[in-house]
């Protein structure tokens, strides 16, 4: 099986106007995603793009060469070029996979694909988050125990304004006693969608070892299973007709 090529997408710009965000990632998030993608997948070729690049880093020979697309957005949805997400949407369709995290459910690329608002409640008040697992025997949930913890994290609640799962593989709960589908799977086309909620920009959630498994596990998971793409090509009838009885 070839190297999973995967391209972890950043916004880039808390890290720049926050102080408390730079503090915990001071080379910013998607370098810290990418360190834990490489720790879990050796073998991968992962790269970095951030919003500030031309084309947002996501020029067509960027998608064409990336397997594995990883979004965090938050601040800056609307600087993203309607052009840049069609074209994911596209690649997703042909057969890309896509990691959504966090905030990411607001993102342009998330929205087309999902066909919903993707909309939720939230609170920002620093409490404990515990992921349950709810599919064990998933692939994006190997090497993980019942549950894991985060000391603090951003509440997310429902209702979650997206298309049921096609596989749910976690759900959060929090100390306000909300609860969330924190681990969704969609099929788009040819391409596997992984929308995973923890990673709030002001706690280190992306430095926690489970987090970083997961979403290496499902990297792996949303590899592509093949290539399609969309040509609508006008066709003449095979040479070899079927007689009529």
């Amino acid at each position: 099986m070839n190297s999973l090529r995967i391209t972890v997408w950043g916004e880039n710009v808390h890290e720049h106007t926050n102080a408390k965000v730079n503090g915990i990632y001071p080379r910013g998030m998607h370098t810290t995603i990418a360190e834990g993608l490489s720790k879990y997948l050796p073998a991968a070729r992962v790269t970095t793009a951030t919003l500030q690049e031309p084309e947002h880093g996501l020029t067509a020979e960027r998608l064409r060469d990336t397997d594995v697309l990883t979004w965090w957005g938050h601040k800056a949805h609307d600087q993203v070029a309607d052009e840049v997400a069609r074209r994911v949407q596209a690649r997703v369709l042909e057969g890309m996979g896509l990691i959504v995290l966090h905030s990411g459910h607001y993102s342009k690329v998330f929205r087309l694909l999902m066909g919903t608002t993707c909309s939720l409640t939230w609170r920002e008040a620093d409490e404990r988050e515990r992921v349950w697992v709810c599919n064990p025997g998933h692939p994006i949930a190997r090497g993980i125990d019942r549950f894991f913890e985060l000391p603090m994290e951003e509440m997310y609640g429902e209702p979650f304004a997206v298309p049921a799962p096609e596989e749910q593989v976690f759900i959060s709960w929090f100390e306000g006693g909300e609860v969330f589908r924190s681990g969704c799977c969609w099929r788009r086309g040819n391409g596997s969608i992984f929308y995973f909620r923890p990673g709030h920009e002001t706690y280190p959630t992306y430095h926690d070892d489970n987090v970083r498994r997961v979403i290496a596990n499902a990297a792996e998971w949303a590899r592509p299973r093949g290539a399609w793409v969309d040509s609508c090509p006008n066709v003449t009838a095979s040479a070899e007709k079927i007689s009529p009885k």
